[in-house]
């Protein structure tokens, strides 16, 4: 618990610090009040990354959402207003994502409604794409199955995913995931297909930091999620295989996930002592960290499958005496 509290603190500071500074002057707001606030953003996603989502991310994100709004009265042009408000919608979205994470999820939908509106009202293409990815997300973490199928279609049906293959190959991921836990076999294997096929088109460019996850190892993520939702587990595995050998070092969070995912795959083809070990790698990932709401749900949705697979086992009970303290709620 005073580790927990420790690391609690620690991730709130990182986060305060990460906040813009803001001017004071009472000058017209321009290009460079865009360009801060923008670079605000980058180090709120690294701390995501490290940290995974926590109140202290979503109070930052949301103070600098609220300054954003706050300049449009000074905004120099409707095109410096627009990008205001388009920096409004992808912290309030970061905040939203933050509650995703933390498994705050009231709180998650609020944010995700009025980062809604404030993309609509940027007319950004790429913000509009990003709430609706978040959504689709969202939407399956509250068992509304067919709104996250419509929030992934929405996704794709943004200008950005057409000019844009990465993001298109995102979104054709989100819908894949979104028709799987549907058990919709043949959509969600067709998705992704349709994801692969963008990814290889995709060119290095400049894009905004918050979509630097995805690439071929958030992919073969996803692709291990579809699998192990259609009841497909050594596909599961092997899919989860090739994401963890591709994720970078710094996707703490994603490698911690993407663990557990292997585990529960292993799991679910009668090896309880391969998968319980390989659990140990998340705990060492998130040492540093509180383990995120939505780890911990997947620790005990793990536990869950242990017990009804392997219930009279050693190693299951092992693996509770271990680590219930660690993923079980604060």
């Amino acid at each position: 618990m005073l580790r927990r509290r420790f690391c609690t603190a620690t991730a709130s500071a990182v986060a305060t610090a990460a906040l813009p500074t803001a001017d004071s002057r009472p000058t017209a707001v321009g290009t460079s009040d865009v360009i801060r606030l923008r670079e605000g953003m980058g180090q709120l996603t690294m701390l995501d990354q490290t940290h995974g989502g926590h109140a202290a991310l979503e109070r930052v994100a949301l103070t600098a959402a609220a300054e954003a709004v706050g300049l449009q009265d000074r905004a120099a042009s409707q095109t410096i207003r627009q990008r205001l408000f388009g920096i409004a919608a992808d912290y309030t979205t970061t905040a939203a994502w933050s509650c995703i994470d933390a498994r705050q999820l009231d709180r998650a939908r609020l944010h995700v409604n009025e980062a809604l509106r404030l993309a609509g009202l940027s007319q950004d293409p790429v913000s509009l794409m990003r709430v609706w990815n978040s959504t689709a997300i969202l939407s399956h973490h509250l068992g509304r199955y067919a709104e996250g199928v419509a929030a992934a279609q929405a996704a794709q049906s943004c200008a950005i995913t057409r000019r844009d293959p990465l993001f298109g190959s995102l979104a054709h991921a989100r819908t894949a995931v979104a028709h799987a836990y549907r058990a919709d076999c043949r959509h969600a294997i067709r998705s992704l297909g349709y994801a692969e096929e963008a990814l290889t088109r995709a060119e290095v460019r400049p894009r905004p930091s918050w979509v630097a996850f995805y690439g071929p190892a958030e992919l073969h993520a996803l692709t291990g999620i579809v699998h192990s939702r259609l009841g497909q587990p050594a596909e599961a595995e092997a899919a989860s295989h090739r994401a963890l050998a591709a994720l970078p070092a710094a996707y703490q969070r994603n490698r911690a996930m993407t663990t557990v995912d292997l585990a529960l795959a292993q799991l679910h083809q009668g090896d309880a002592e391969q998968a319980c070990a390989t659990t140990e790698a998340a705990f060492t990932l998130m040492s540093g960290s509180p383990l995120p709401g939505r780890l911990r749900v997947l620790l005990g949705d793990f536990y869950r499958a242990l017990l009804t697979l392997a219930p009279s086992t050693t190693v299951a009970r092992e693996w509770a005496d271990r680590y219930r303290s660690e993923w079980s709620p604060a």
